[in-house]
């Protein structure tokens, strides 16, 4: 006979069932003033926040872990979940304890996950946080991707084609959650995104007619037309399920949504995420952020709107020339005026996030602090407009300038509605009181009074009566059962007042309550409930009224964001004395002393060696030799982070540049294998040179570096020399590419098709050493300098004399065969084993020693080996058959 089933109490009988709604969150259970986790969930939380896991009913036959945190401090607590791609389900109470009958009524308010996050503290103030959703029909190939920073309601997406086009922008825009439909396929080269995924059944998220009714409510527009998705139902689908994922997890209407707008390839200068990394705009390529990347040379935005803004523009250069131009006017003034600039800085400096303050307001996720952080940033407001009226006067603006200011709005009515709320330091929560400052509101300042000062108020009514009735023996006193009563004391001879209301009779005195008594009574005993919820309504008014001004405290959080990224540009501008380019359609690029700005700031400018890069009609593919650690890959990349940093209206670090406007940017610049996924370097390179030759258009700009390495000798070179070809002939003139190589036999190829040019990283020798100068010059290297390289990098001094001896032997080899032609090519052949034998045995027998080197040298055509492909095979056979010794 199987022993019964120990029984819950209701309350966790509650849980479960709540529970059985969110298998997928932790849920944070509502009891008085703590959140409470049970079961599995308790055990998660406790072991990922460091809190103690008790058990509740410890000694009962159920034992159930338990761990809570307090509700004031829930956030603190949300955040490491969140960061660590947990949802969570905060279960609140929805009635008050205290009027229950009961067990108190509890529901789940909201889903919290990684791409839904409102708290600042969990967010990066200057980067945009996405909740996307991916959909590809399989039948009709076509896809759609949508993303979301649901912290500011800004979103977009776009349509593609390719089903690997799609991964390939999830992995750009890098979201920390995104929504697929139960089924969808992952890529192998985009399995690091499983993780993040939410999978969502399809009928019930993308289903098409449902999508559209969701968008258009959401939207509030008649038509998919006026969103420009009536040609993008794969689009649609995506955004369809956005929406009804906000609504299923937010459980509140989605008004902060901004207008939806698709991404227009057509006006962008496209960056795919492999470029976006190789070029390490956001972060190294370990993966580190901070020094090394563009990000933190360039941003000197003040505050996060502005931030958001920078990483925008760098994700999605403009293409067209206008927009280029209007941002380089306004960045040109700022530089100019750099007394406007120092003026405007700290005033920005002081404006909090107005994009995510509005939307916490929108959607009553805000704090009395949220308001005053709102007032804060709204009294700059005239001041800035203060600083741009008065340059304005003193220099005449750009016309984007001049826009800006016309449109500006000081805001001043409801900053001074702010001013006259709230106080300076409210607390961080509602309930806790202090909110308003004293005559905002009457009947606040009367409940106020009375419970910071009710004793006061009853020892002056005592005092009134004593006076106004001549009854000096008066008394004040209180009872439970009574409350409130003045006491006469029987040796009292005289009349008692009319409005004396006599209440108990003892033996030396008498009670007696008054109609005044009793009513101050009752406000007392009714002031702390009633200043608590008439605090909280108007707190709720107070969002109302704030809220009527949503539109106004958007639209100024846009000006102040371009604003901010205007002059960030201008700073960096005139901190590194960068100059703005010339910009135009052609495609001639003509760079004068540039530099790499991340390079440059970590070496600092005196130290930097700038270098030219001239890309013309006859000229469009540099073939660019040297030895490695001499700065070719800097070369490379600078040119492309110039473009980049041109296309976004910025000013460049040259001494001058004219740049015709490329549509997109491809890098293939570095080697490292991807083993997660099974590939090897060589594979790596070649899935990304592959889609290069695939995509590259007459307008774009590549960057190769080392194409070929990742093989043996002649396969590498085999493979450079086609690639070369192949961007070299198309479109007339070739495709405009910087190609860094050690194949010095590539140099050949400059006196066989015109659009190529040979340029090498200079060097020095001097007493047997190099020195790297840095510098970028015409004409191909002489020698790839690889021993010398090798002994800079510590290589022992034995093995550096022994590699400049075999190589020097195999060079005069090489010679002879060129002086004397194949016929001596077997002689020299059988003489090449000596290279190999001891050297003190080579002068006492020239007789080869037997070795198994003897038949690979016998093997190798020496007529078409470089030094360098001599040192590749050489570090082969060490690795075979070299010893310690």
């Amino acid at each position: 006979m199987t022993s019964p089933k120990p029984r819950m109490t209701p309350m966790l009988e509650q849980y479960l069932e709540i529970k059985e709604h969110y298998p997928d969150a932790l849920l944070f259970f509502r009891m008085g003033d703590f959140y409470e986790l049970f079961f599995d969930d308790a055990q998660t939380a406790a072991r990922e926040l460091q809190i103690a896991l008790t058990s509740r009913n410890p000694n009962a036959e159920l034992n159930v872990p338990m761990c809570g945190v307090p509700y004031h401090a829930v956030q603190e607590y949300l955040r490491p979940l969140l960061e660590r791609r947990y949802k969570v389900a905060i279960c609140d109470q929805m009635e008050d304890p205290g009027q229950a009958k009961g067990l108190v009524k509890r529901a789940v308010t909201r889903v919290l996950t990684p791409g839904t996050v409102l708290d600042e503290g969990s967010l990066q103030a200057k980067m945009h946080n996405y909740l996307a959703a991916l959909y590809y029909d399989q039948q009709r190939g076509r896809g759609g991707l949508a993303w979301i920073d649901f912290s500011t309601g800004d979103w977009t997406g776009l349509a593609v084609k390719n089903e690997q086009d799609l991964w390939s922008w999830v992995q750009k825009i890098d979201p920390p959650e995104i929504i697929c439909p139960e089924g969808l396929r992952v890529p192998e080269r985009s399995q690091e995104l499983k993780e993040r995924i939410t999978w969502l059944p399809e009928k019930a998220f993308f289903h098409p007619g449902r999508s559209r009714e969701l968008v258009l409510e959401v939207q509030e527009v008649a038509g998919l037309e006026a969103l420009d998705l009536e040609d993008k139902p794969a689009l649609v689908r995506a955004c369809g399920a956005l929406v009804a994922y906000l609504k299923q997890t937010q459980k509140q209407a989605l008004d902060h949504l901004c207008p939806f707008r698709p991404l227009q390839l057509s006006k962008h200068l496209i960056l795919d995420e492999v470029t976006e990394r190789n070029l390490e705009l956001f972060q190294r390529l370990d993966g580190g952020k901070g020094q090394g990347t563009l990000w933190h040379v360039l941003d000197q935005t003040q505050t996060p709107m502005g931030g958001r803004l920078l990483q925008e523009r760098l994700r999605h250069p403009w293409r067209e020339l206008k927009p280029i131009e209007r941002t380089q006017a306004a960045v040109s003034c700022f530089v100019r005026c750099s007394g406007l600039r120092s003026r405007i800085r700290p005033e920005l400096d002081s404006v909090f996030d107005l994009e995510r303050l509005n939307t916490r307001i929108q959607l009553n996720r805000c704090s009395p602090k949220d308001f005053v952080f709102l007032r804060s940033s709204l009294e700059r407001l005239p001041r800035l407009r203060l600083c741009l009226q008065e340059q304005a006067e003193s220099d005449s603006l750009p016309d984007e300038l001049n826009r800006l200011l016309q449109e500006w709005d000081d805001m001043q009515d409801l900053c001074r509605l702010l001013e006259s709320s709230l106080g300076d330091n409210p607390p961080q929560v509602i309930t806790e009181g202090g909110l308003f400052r004293p005559g905002y509101d009457h009947r606040l300042d009367e409940l106020i009074d009375l419970t910071e000062h009710g004793e006061a108020r009853l020892k002056e009514l005592l005092s009134r009566e004593q006076e106004a009735n001549g009854l000096p023996k008066l008394k004040l006193g209180f009872n439970r059962v009574f409350g409130y009563y003045f006491e006469l004391s029987k040796a009292h001879k005289g009349p008692v007042p009319e409005h004396f209301h006599r209440r108990q009779t003892l033996v030396n005195s008498e009670r007696y309550v008054t109609d005044e008594l009793k009513d101050l009574e009752e406000k007392l005993f009714s002031a702390a409930e009633q200043k608590k919820n008439l605090e909280f309504e108007l707190f709720q008014e107070l969002r109302d009224k704030v809220l009527g001004h949503r539109e106004r405290i958007a639209a100024m959080a846009g000006r102040i964001g371009i604003l901010d990224f205007w002059q960030g540009l201008a700073q960096t501008a005139a901190d590194w004395e960068w100059v703005c380019p010339s910009v135009h359609t052609g495609l001639e690029v003509d760079i004068r002393q540039g530099r790499h700005p991340a390079v440059e700031a970590a070496q600092g400018r005196t130290n930097y060696i700038p270098n030219d890069i001239l890309l013309q009609e006859q000229g469009t593919l540099l073939l660019i030799t040297g030895p490695n650690m001499a700065g070719k890959s800097t070369v490379l990349r600078q040119t492309a982070l110039i473009s980049i940093l041109a296309q976004i209206g910025s000013f460049v670090p040259a001494a001058s540049c004219s740049l015709g406007l490329a549509d997109r940017i491809f890098t293939r610049v570095g080697a490292s294998d991807n083993l997660a996924q099974g590939q090897s370097t060589f594979m790596v390179e070649m899935t990304e040179t592959a889609r290069i030759l695939r995509q590259a258009g007459k307008r774009s700009l590549v960057i190769l570096d080392e194409i070929g390495r990742g093989t043996s000798t002649y396969d590498g070179l085999s493979l450079a020399w086609a690639v070369v070809e192949n961007l070299a002939g198309k479109y007339e003139h070739g495709i405009r590419t910087l190609f860094a190589t050690h194949y010095h036999e590539l140099t050949d190829l400059e006196e066989r098709i015109p659009a190529i040019r040979n340029y090498n990283i200079a060097v020095k020798e001097w007493k047997g050493e190099i020195i790297f100068l840095r510098r970028l010059v015409p004409g191909p290297a002489d020698r790839s300098y690889g021993i010398e390289v090798a002994k800079l990098a510590g290589v022992p001094q034995p093995v550096i004399t022994r590699a400049k001896e075999l190589l020097q032997r195999l060079e005069q080899a090489s010679r002879e065969v060129n002086t004397h032609g194949e016929g001596r090519r077997k002689a020299r052949q059988s003489m090449l084993p000596g290279l190999f034998q001891p050297r003190e045995a080579q002068s006492a027998d020239p007789e080869p020693a037997q070795h198994p080197l003897v038949s690979r040298l016998q093997e190798l055509d020496i007529d078409h080996l470089s030094p360098v492909q001599a040192l590749n095979i050489l570090h082969e056979w060490k690795t075979e058959w070299g010893t310690d010794a």
